[in-house]
């Protein structure tokens, strides 16, 4: 039925569409691309230098000195100025990136079936209505409607912050679904870990998914940093209080002491130009240039300058869960056998790691030999050491558990040759599991299964306990177990064997052999586990005032049980549904008083921030995925991951973790505050030398005297001396207590 609908809906037939179909579409719809926003010219960046009140008051000095003919004093004020934005300037140069991220999420290849035929094209000439075929490896080409689909399993992360594969069906989902359970649904930029299917395009281009994200980045304002804004306002009061100065210097000179014109000006360009601290942008611009510096030495990369002093007035930071908290590998966290429970250490796809015992756990049990070969032989995934580090290929859930295999089995690389697969049952997600047939070189032959436990249970005769493999089944045991790795958020995994004798080795695996007389050897429970460094990071983050939440697509369970271990607040979740139903005063008392928010949209992330800024707070959002760009964007700064990270979410961020390590944000507060005391510092350095030079002109002024100092002096005093020696400030490591202060 969804099939028929969605071809009559689109006006398409089996044998696709027509190129007279395709070119009318595209007319209609325009090509399958998203439209990136150009990057800041470099003139445009260079004129931004001079936006700032002190630079508008010195330039009307020097232009109001050049119309009297004192051309050396606006010579010298014109340099300061040009001085002031050329520093600007090379700095943001250097902190600038050219990413245009979301656009590069976009495939170049796919299959389509147009004229009846199967044809690679571009992607970038899909429209809607086009039928395409998807299978392992590809990147998703557009929004598509699944209308056929054998096993299919997407990796949704980056869109919807789901760690897990999500299997899809053709079978329609409600239309208030989130994003992650859109089972019916394959999404623009998303990767097809297995299996294939068929489906229709239902959107291109901007109207995707992941083009209403690029489209909601564009729409998010850049806000001011809390130095800005307190420059910008201190600014404007020093610019009244010597405007009004100037102006009371000027009548005196006029109507007490019968001065000219001419000469009252100069004097009020004298008082403007001694009371006006015109080192201060490169002052501030040289302190956070030092903060940048600083922070890359910690692994944690500036692209825009204001950043490096922001997460020093930080007081909550927003935080994605899959690949920021979590290190975004499915890892085998326990093992249940019919002997007892394992624990099983290491993170990542490699092997190091080790399967210990639990409270009275045999240390030798073959049962856990058995479940760590099953894990290895009836799998598909990949995993190679490539420059140090540990790469999987395939299903992210298989990835883990050969990455326990390898943990369990130092052996169990060479355990494939031993026993080569000679036949299968691929994983049905209507069967709900996978069997292999291997034989081995001395005649002997097994089924390995692994699935869901309901599944294996209803096939397994007896489970292997100690070193036999005929104890009666315990149904109510294992199903305890799944229960408890259900509420801890782990997918749940049940793994079994069945030998054969000697000449009894079946050429052929067939349904009946692999769901009869099975032996039950293990369950394992399979989560992405918290980074070790995160829990102690969010402990420092605490102590120093800041609030840390959670905000992740994953499911409520999974975020609770993640969000415990980290030692957040799990009393209470709320689902990005939940956000949506309640109101403004609502929706402020949640984000004040709630720590982990569970299957958001890119839209809720959005409300959180601004909620929260909404109540004063200063924000830092952190994340990885192109679901988290426009809250990355929106937060006061955006924090994204450097290693795992999308380009779209490095392209909306203020500044990248190299090491994608939470941990380095507790560096980066401190360097933070330092960086805005030194700028504090050498501003109350410079201030009282503008001071003292501004009530020299006044009472010189005031008593009718000739002026001691020209405007030219002054700049050469205070850019020479006062700001040469306030710069050193700028250099000043951290206070003891930087981490205590409010």
């Amino acid at each position: 039925l969804l099939s028929s609908r969605l071809f009559s809906t689109h006006q398409s037939r089996a044998e696709g569409l027509t190129a007279e179909d395709v070119a009318e579409r595209q007319q209609r719809f325009g090509l399958n691309q998203l439209k990136a926003r150009p990057p800041t010219p470099s003139w445009k960046r260079f004129l931004l230098q001079f936006k700032s009140v002190l630079i508008y008051v010195l330039l009307c000095c020097a232009l109001l000195s050049l119309f009297l003919g004192h051309s050396v004093d606006a010579g010298v004020i014109f340099g300061v100025v040009l001085v002031n934005a050329i520093v600007g300037f090379i700095q943001e140069g250097k902190a600038e990136s050219a990413l245009r991220a979301i656009v590069a999420m976009t495939p170049n290849q796919c299959l389509c079936i147009r004229n009846g035929e199967l044809k690679t094209i571009n992607s970038i000439e899909l429209v809607p209505g086009d039928v395409v075929m998807l299978q392992a490896g590809d990147h998703v080409p557009a929004d598509v409607a699944l209308f056929f689909v054998k096993d299919l399993r997407c990796d949704e992360s980056a869109l919807t912050g789901e760690a897990q594969p999500v299997s899809k069906s053709d079978r329609a989902a409600p239309d208030d679904a989130p994003l992650a359970e859109q089972v019916n649904r394959a999404f623009m930029g998303t990767l097809v870990t297995y299996g294939v299917a068929r489906g229709v395009v239902v959107n291109t281009g901007t109207r995707t998914e992941i083009g209403k994200i690029s489209q909601l980045v564009n729409t998010v304002p850049s806000l001011q940093t809390p130095l800005q804004a307190q420059l910008g306002r201190f600014a404007l009061q020093l610019s009244v209080v010597i405007g009004l100065l100037a102006l009371f210097s000027a009548l005196v000179g006029v109507y007490v002491h019968q001065q000219t014109w001419p000469e009252v000006f100069q004097a009020a360009i004298g008082i403007a130009v001694s009371a006006m601290p015109e080192g201060l942008p490169a002052i501030v611009t040289i302190a956070l240039a030092v903060g940048v510096q600083q922070l890359a030495r910690h692994n944690a990369l500036i692209r825009r300058l204001p950043a490096s002093e922001v997460l020093g007035a930080v007081d909550v930071i927003c935080t994605d869960k899959t690949g920021t908290l979590t290190a975004n590998a499915m890892t085998v966290r326990e093992l249940v056998t019919g002997s007892g429970r394992y624990r099983v250490s290491g993170e990542g796809y490699g092997p190091d790691g080790a399967v210990t015992p639990i409270d009275d756990a045999p240390a030798q049990n073959e049962a856990a030999v058995q479940a760590a070969k099953v894990a290895r032989l009836c799998n598909d995934a990949s995993i190679i050491q490539q420059g140090g580090e540990w790469l999987m290929s395939g299903d992210p859930t298989e990835g883990g558990l050969l990455s326990f295999a390898m943990k369990r089995l130092p052996e169990a690389s060479l355990m494939v040759a031993e026993w080569p697969r000679v036949d299968e049952l691929p994983f049905d997600s209507k069967l709900r599991y996978m069997a292999t047939l291997h034989h081995n070189h001395e005649g002997q032959s097994c089924v390995m299964v692994k699935g869901a436990l309901e599944q294996v249970l209803a096939f397994s005769v007896s489970q292997w306990e100690g070193d036999s493999s005929k104890a009666p089944l315990d149904v109510d045991y294992w199903f305890e177990a799944q229960t408890a790795f259900a509420n801890q958020g782990m997918r749940v995994i049940a793994l079994a064997v069945k030998y054969f004798d000697k000449g009894e080795a079946p050429a052929v695996l067939t349904k009946e052999l692999a769901e009869t007389s099975l032996v039950l050897v293990g369950l394992v429970g399979i989560t992405d586990p918290p980074r070790p460094e995160a829990k102690e990071s969010i402990r420092l983050c605490h102590g120093a005032g800041i609030r840390v939440k959670m905000i992740t697509g994953d499911s409520p369970t999974t975020a609770a049980a993640i969000g415990a271990e980290l030692g957040l607040n799990n009393e209470r979740v709320l689902t990005g549904q939940m956000l949506d139903a309640m109101s403004a005063n609502e929706l402020a008392d949640a984000v004040e008083n709630v720590d982990i928010f569970a299957r958001t949209s890119p839209e809720n992330k959005l409300q959180i921030v601004a909620a929260l800024q909404q109540a004063n707070h200063v924000v830092a959002m952190t994340g990885d995925g192109v679901n988290d760009a426009p809250a990355l964007k929106r937060a006061n700064i955006g924090i994204a991951m450097g290693n795992r990270g999308t380009d779209a979410a490095k392209d909306a961020a203020d500044f990248v973790l190299a090491d994608d390590n939470f941990s380095t944000i507790a560096k980066a507060v401190a360097l933070g505050r330092t960086v805005y005391d030194n700028i504090v510092k050498s501003i109350v350095f410079v201030l009282p030398t503008n001071l003292a030079e501004a009530l020299v002109i006044v009472v010189a002024v005031l008593l009718g005297w000739t002026l001691p100092i020209t405007p030219a002096q002054i700049l050469w005093v205070n850019m020479i001396t006062a700001i040469t020696l306030a710069l050193a400030l700028a250099f000043e490591g951290a206070e003891e207590n930087v981490m205590a202060k409010p």
